[in-house]
């Protein structure tokens, strides 16, 4: 029998301007072409912990614990629900998009009494609602989205930690959407366990999610740890709330014996994703965590001015926009998915459209880590343009370019 023959892989270059994955940086993709070392080589073991180093910076945090859970964001959002949440415990997800349904179906998933705060898409919720809602239902554990990709909202985060410690739970925050272009300061937020993502603004292929927990987290695991090994409590009698983890892949506590000096055997390490994490930490460091959120502020300064220039009306409350997705209302009487199908088609961009309530009514556009910068940005206002005066939509031809060149000051 004929051996089947296959072409050789050609993806199309693309300019990728979504809210994720982003274009992936060439020095990262280079690091990925690395010869592969053993997981217990003291050289890869050394780039293990260096990487937890840098994740460190990165979360603003002097946590012992920050590493990366093989698999995509969703992985670590798992592994630290999984491990923080009993069955039984009451959970608060506030919900203001689509990803705090997300956070409430894990919570539920692992048998917790999960009670939910929601707000109108298109906004966040104020310090004062968020307060009471704890101070009422005292749960062990708040679980809350900090950048919201589906409706391109961010929620301010000052004041929740504390409100959190008076009742003593658990602030458990999902920032994949902002790690890396927005600034969010772990240790002065009083943040007890963050999950990040490489796919967006840390310009890594997705296929890790980056993690970090503090000494109260870690006081939580280790107690179930000590009932999945049949142990005694540190009072000498057993907890019958307290039930072990019930994912091996995915248990924190094993994750951390692995990441810890003893180097546990837990898995095998993705040895090529570590490699694009340890670089794209390593370009994150090098710009600077300053002056990188103050790059995503410019390009995201640009894009608005070309866009509002063109007449198009940005979607939500202005007050909360993230600076990495742009929001913008579908013109009536134009058709959003066959404006999208000729940016790909005709000029290799991509943007997103939403889903839920917001599914034909928006378009969103992410200007995060590699993607954001002032050619992509140029070059989508041209295209976006263009597509748009092909499907009849009335506007004033190189407006919307000029304002971005104006806001860049060319």
């Amino acid at each position: 029998m004929k051996a089947k023959t296959y072409k050789d892989l050609s993806p199309s270059p693309r300019t990728i301007m979504t809210p994720g994955p982003v274009e992936v940086d060439p020095r990262v993709l280079r690091a990925m072409s690395f010869p592969i070392l053993g997981q217990f080589d003291p050289e890869f073991t050394a780039l293990m912990n260096e990487t937890m180093g840098m994740l460190r910076e990165l979360f603003m945090t002097d946590n012992e614990w920050a590493f990366p859970v093989d698999g995509t964001s969703r992985s670590g959002i798992e592994a630290v629900l999984v491990g923080l949440i009993e069955p039984g415990d009451k959970v608060l997800v506030p919900v203001y998009g689509r990803f705090g349904h997300l956070l409430t179906e894990i919570a539920k998933r692992c048998g917790a009494e999960v009670v939910t705060l929601e707000k109108e898409w298109g906004y966040v919720f104020e310090l004062a609602e968020l307060e009471d809602a704890i101070r009422q239902h005292r749960p062990k554990l708040v679980a809350m989205v900090h950048g919201e990709t589906s409706t391109g909202r961010m929620q301010p985060l000052e004041g929740v930690g504390q409100v959190c410690r008076e009742v003593d739970a658990l602030l458990v925050v999902d920032a994949v959407a902002t790690i890396g272009g927005i600034e969010l300061a772990t240790d002065r937020l009083l943040i007890d366990a963050v999950i990040g993502g490489t796919q967006k603004c840390l310009s890594v292929p997705a296929g890790m999610a980056p993690i970090t927990y503090n000494k109260r987290a870690e006081a939580k695991l280790q107690a179930r740890k000590k009932i999945e090994r049949g142990l005694l409590l540190a009072d000498g009698e057993d907890d019958p709330l307290l039930r072990p983890i019930q994912s091996n892949y995915l248990d924190l506590s094993q994750l951390q014996d692995y990441w810890s000096p003893a180097r546990l055997n837990h898995h095998t390490e993705a040895t090529s994703m570590l490699y694009a994490l340890r670089e794209g930490l390593r370009l994150v460091l090098e710009e600077g965590l300053e002056a990188r959120f103050a790059r995503h502020r410019e390009h995201e300064a640009a894009l608005v001015a070309g866009l509002e220039a063109m007449g198009l009306r940005q979607y939500g409350d202005p007050s909360c926009k993230m600076t990495v997705v742009t929001c913008i209302e579908i013109p009536a009487g134009i058709d959003g998915e066959s404006v999208r199908a000729m940016l790909l088609d005709h000029f290799g961009i991509e943007i997103a459209s939403s889903f839920g309530p917001l599914k034909g009514k928006i378009w969103r556009i992410g200007t995060m880590g590699y993607s954001c910068s002032k050619r992509n940005v140029l070059l989508t206002l041209g295209a976006l343009e263009a597509a748009l005066l092909r499907h009849g939509h009335r506007l004033e031809a190189g407006r919307g370019l000029q304002a971005a060149m104006d806001s860049y000051k060319i």
